[in-house]
């Protein structure tokens, strides 16, 4: 999100310096004039640009991007469109607890990102529950509702 909201930036910057295409002198930096400065209206391409990715951003937070299903003693957590679906039999879990990420605002969506013994599933928020089944594996499960997701796991865990 963060990328997409810079390079937006980037295009209403070339918006503003196609509108006002004189060179302007800042004590440390020199930007020259408008290189089309003949073509009317080549700035409004910046323009459309811009707000199309804002468009396109506001549009992908209602877009479901893992789907997490606890029931009859198994995790599913299936992805976004092509990736494929990963279930966890939690009779092997051995421990479960919740924790929270350290706080990052460049932190990427990961799905089935496995890394030193640990497998990451991530979207958004701030909270994750830890789930270390009986060969060591630790998945870290990220979600907005944890509350929710670890009393789900926690309840199928005691059936088990």
């Amino acid at each position: 999100m963060v990328t997409r909201y810079i390079l937006a930036m980037f295009c209403f910057v070339g918006y503003y310096w196609s509108e006002n295409p004189k060179p302007v002198q800042v004590s440390f930096l020199r930007i020259g004039s408008y290189p089309i400065a003949d073509v009317n209206g080549s700035g409004m391409v910046f323009f459309i640009v811009g707000i199309s990715i804002l468009a396109f951003s506001a549009g992908l937070t209602y877009i479901l991007h893992i789907s997490t299903r606890v029931y009859s003693g198994t995790l599913i957590i299936d992805g976004f469109w092509t990736a494929r679906k990963v279930k966890i039999d939690l009779s092997g879990i051995i421990s479960i607890k919740k924790s929270r990420y350290k706080k990052n605002v460049l932190r990427r969506a990961v799905y089935n990102l496995h890394n030193k013994g640990v497998i990451r599933f991530y979207t958004s928020g701030e909270d994750f529950v830890e789930l270390t089944d009986k060969s060591g594996l630790v998945y870290k499960i990220g979600s907005q509702k944890i509350h929710e997701l670890y009393n789900a796991i926690e309840a199928e865990m005691k059936k088990y």
